[in-house]
Order: C-alpha cells, then sequence, then structure tokens
C-alpha cells in the first residue's frame, strides 16, 4: 500500500494540495462494468479519506472497446475520480485534496484493495502553494 506524509502540514498558511493518481491493471471486468457498486466504492474511499462530500456523478458508457464506468465525486476538499475500460480489465484512480486534514492515500488504497488489480502503479503530486 501507499502511504504519504502529512505534505506541507508544517506550512502557516496557503494550500495543502495531496494528489495521488494510479493505473490498475488485471481488474475482474464484471466489477469494472458496475455502475452502482463503483459509486459506492467511491462514497466509502471519501469517507476514509476525511473529506466532505458535496456530490457523485457516474455514467456508463456502451461503445464497444470504449464501454466503462466513470464516476466522479466533487468534495469540499476537491475530486476523487475512477475511469473504466473492462473490456481491457484496466481502471485509473485520482484522488486529489486539500488541507492538513485529508488522507488520499487512505481513499486511494481502499479502492485498490477492494478492485484487487493484479498489479498497479501509483503516482504522487504535491500540489500545495508556496
Amino acid at each position: 500500500m501507499f502511504t504519504i506524509s502529512q505534505v506541507g502540514s508544517e506550512r502557516t498558511g496557503g494550500v495543502v494540495g495531496k494528489h495521488i493518481y494510479g493505473n490498475l491493471y488485471g481488474i475482474d471486468p464484471s466489477i469494472l462494468s458496475d455502475e452502482d457498486f463503483l459509486r459506492s466504492l467511491v462514497i466509502k474511499a471519501a469517507e476514509l479519506a476525511n473529506v466532505h462530500l458535496v456530490e457523485v456523478r457516474s455514467w456508463k458508457f456502451i461503445e464497444g472497446d470504449k464501454e466503462g464506468v466513470s464516476v466522479l465525486a466533487l468534495v469540499v476538499e476537491s475530486h476523487i475520480a475512477i475511469h473504466t475500460w473492462p473490456v481491457y480489465r484496466f481502471a485509473t484512480v485520482d484522488v486529489y485534496t486539500c488541507g492538513d486534514q485529508s488522507m488520499p492515500d487512505k481513499a486511494f488504497n481502499y479502492i485498490v484493495s477492494v478492485l484487487r488489480p493484479q498489479r498497479y502503479i501509483v503516482n504522487y503530486a504535491d500540489r500545495s502553494s508556496d
């Protein structure tokens, strides 16, 4: 699992931005096609990240190799997104939060643990203000 330190926690002002995103490979296609399941996954991930959910929107696309589901959670602190391509057994996950109290690594790790990819790549960007 991937963890981050409290980036910018010593700052006295400005924005503390933490962005974790990754590619997940080798996931069960039936999970990647289940819009309701993915919505509930993102809602639970937001809770674990200690962020405040504003709205969750999702879309299911049925278009050959472009088939998949996109789920976007708008949170006060920024967003959580999952995009899937079941035919490729592939998903991307994006968790971007602002604030000292948010824990995007917990959301990312939870999503990975539930989707159970055969392998994944994770990236981190510090998006804090100076």
